[in-house]
């Protein structure tokens, strides 16, 4: 889908000049491309930090025509949600924003309703999940809540006005909760809803990516609820000023070019980069590569397709209906601020096909051979990995019992795995394994996201229900050999 949306024209709050001029008048003209983005949200890390750590701005940036003669004031600025973003956009601070698909519709609805001198416009894709995955629920690791249900009565803290927002208000609704009697809702940024969990201040945390992974990875919160469970789509963006995308057209293509290189990057390199976001993020690599890694949470479409579209319509209507949007907009409305033109020209430009980069980002999963017995990995969602502590790459297996088995051999070497990951069976989401269920029949090993998931396949199946520690008992005294690290 790619409907074009142009707003006013105005000089943004750069100084500019007119595009008429030639390049002769450009000494000391001056172009400010301010960019927000969220570091510690590892769906824009790919649109963020890359771009702006690597330089990959610089490098497109245009220096001949009108822009010959002139200098660039690239200006990066972060923050722990989108709608302080959409604040500064407001105040033409900001000229270009990252944000998830909650944040991303208020901002665009702000702009029709209150900006004069300009419009939104919804120009990309960063990263989404079709089913929801990234935004989470969690609780203290020592909490007795397993569900929803057991949160009747406590304090829920999300910041307020992001993508987790909006989702744990679907998601109590949906439980027959009412947000505003059954629940204290309190408004809290990530740090500090992560040091509420370690003291004990509230029952759960909501909040989006990363930190439904990284809090449990960290080893002080148990996820409880995955937004994966809506079904509802979900995703992280790119928003620009109307008049800036109006003067600067090739300015906006320019930025899109170093999204889609880093989106190159991160693929052919996802534990490398994956370590580089951590440098600048503080954000673990291995929950960098769990959202964005192959077989990943999150995957890296930068195009604005159908699933797209519907996750920005369903938050317009889910907040429409909790009553978020002061003056409600028809969801449909939605496709008259999206503008994926910059985009194509981006990949034409580039020498990219259209239909190959969403190829490209589908196809992107767990593959090659297993490490332990050179088998060929047919299934993704049944394969498994673990990351050995000190390794570059991490070592990919077909199966979950292979992974264990392997996992014993390292143990017995004295040598560790910093993270082993699985896959849901039921619907192939990936999961860190010491959080997960399994389902073991002899060799054939199933992993769950939910106990309940377990618990019914178990049933059906005959088999046994355990937790990682008891499915690696049943591997410890096997020494198996590997044939070497596929990865």
């Amino acid at each position: 889908m790619s409907v074009v949306f142009v707003g006013a024209c105005s000089s943004g709050g750069v100084d500019a000049g007119g595009d008429s001029a030639g390049p002769e008048s450009n000494s000391g003209k001056v172009i400010r491309v301010a960019i927000g983005t969220q570091d510690q949200v590892i769906n824009t890390a790919v649109g963020g930090a890359t771009v702006r750590e690597l330089h990959l701005l610089e490098k497109y940036l245009p220096t001949d025509g009108k822009y010959k003669g002139v200098k660039y004031d690239v200006q990066w600025s972060s923050y722990t949600s989108g709608p302080p973003i959409t604040n500064k956009m407001l105040a033409n601070q900001i000229d270009i924003g990252l944000m998830g698909d909650f944040p991303a519709v208020i901002n665009l609805i702000k702009f029709q309703q209150e900006a004069k001198d300009a419009d939104s416009i919804f120009i990309g894709t960063l990263a989404y999940s079709p089913s929801g995955a990234g935004n989470a629920i969690v609780v203290p690791k020592d909490s007795k809540a397993t569900s929803l249900a057991d949160l009747k009565g406590g304090t829920v803290s999300v910041p307020f006005g992001s993508a987790a927002h909006g989702m744990v208000l679907k998601a109590l609704a949906d439980a027959g909760l009412d947000p505003e009697t059954d629940v204290k809702l309190i408004s809290q940024a990530p740090e500090v809803g992560g040091s509420s969990l370690r003291t004990g201040q509230i029952d759960a945390h909501a909040d989006f990516v990363p930190f439904g992974e990284l809090f449990p990875f960290r080893g002080f919160a148990r996820k409880i609820f995955d937004g994966a469970q809506t079904g509802v789509p979900t995703l992280h963006g790119i928003v620009v000023r109307s008049d800036f995308a109006e003067q600067y057209p090739e300015v906006v293509v320019a930025y899109l070019k170093a999204v889609l290189e880093a989106n190159q990057m991160f693929q052919a390199d996802p534990e490398g980069i994956s370590a580089q976001i951590e440098d600048w993020s503080g954000v673990e690599k291995e929950v960098v590569y769990m959202f964005l890694g192959p077989s990943g949470l999150q995957p890296l479409d930068p195009t604005i397709g159908e699933v797209q579209v519907s996750a920005l319509k369903n938050s317009i209507a889910t907040l429409t209906s909790l009553g978020k949007i002061e003056k409600p907009v028809d969801p449909e409305e939605v496709v008259n601020w999206i503008d994926e033109s910059y985009l194509r020209t981006a990949m034409e430009e580039l020498g990219l096909d259209y239909n190959e980069v969403i190829a490209t980002a589908e196809a992107y999963q767990i593959k090659g051979k297993d490490a332990l017995t050179g088998e060929d990995i047919k299934d993704p969602k049944l394969a498994a990995q673990l990351w050995v502590q000190g390794d570059e790459k991490v070592t990919n297996f077909a199966s979950i019992a292979n992974m264990v088995k392997a996992l014993s051999t390292l143990q017995n070497d004295g040598k560790a795995a910093d993270v082993m990951f699985v896959h849901d069976y039921n619907k192939g989401w990936k999961l860190f394994a010491e959080n997960a269920y399994f389902v073991s029949n002899g060799d054939q090993v199933a992993a769950f996201l939910l106990q309940s998931d377990a618990q019914t396949y178990a049933s059906k199946t005959g088999g046994q229900m355990t937790a990682f520690r008891g499915l690696q008992d049943l591997y410890a005294d096997r020494q198996p050999v590997l044939v070497g690290a596929q990865h």
